[in-house]
């Protein structure tokens, strides 16, 4: 497999917003999709009767995409402490109901990165589309800490 992606370039907005706004030590991040460079590297539905393993590399771009984010707005002497929260919207096809599996493909990521502080709480919600046909899009906050 592939190293995971631990800093990407801060994704570029698509519209009005912000990839990420601080507040104190919380750094909260816009719904994050898997772009490379600007562009949509995955597209489509999650299919129903798909392992999700095969959703792990889209999944793992748009969390870093919103690592990334979240780390911008760090301070040179600070770290990502943990992820508080993960929001997982998936671009379910009907049928769907592995949400839990692809919410997790997400938790291991950040779990790569920070360990046990990775873990938050989640919601992983399925919609009946996302922005550009992106299969998953990720948000999520952070918590900074002084190095």
């Amino acid at each position: 497999g592939r190293e995971v992606q631990k800093m990407n370039d801060v994704p570029i907005p698509q519209g009005k917003y912000k990839p990420a706004v601080r507040f104190k030590d919380l750094i909260f991040t816009s719904g994050m999709t898997p772009r490379l460079n600007g562009k949509l590297a995955y597209c489509g539905k999650v299919k129903a009767d798909a392992d999700p393993q095969i959703y792990k590399e889209a999944v793992y771009l748009a969390a870093g995409n919103a690592f990334a984010a979240a780390s911008g707005l760090l301070n040179g002497d600070e770290k990502i402490a943990a992820i508080v929260s993960i929001t997982v919207y998936i671009n379910a096809e009907e049928g769907f109901a592995l949400h839990a599996k692809i919410g997790d493909l997400a938790s291991d990521y950040f779990v790569q990165i920070l360990k046990e502080r990775g873990i938050g709480v989640r919601a992983a919600i399925g919609a009946a589309t996302l922005p550009g046909g992106a299969p998953v899009e990720i948000q999520i906050i952070a918590a900074a800490e002084k190095i």
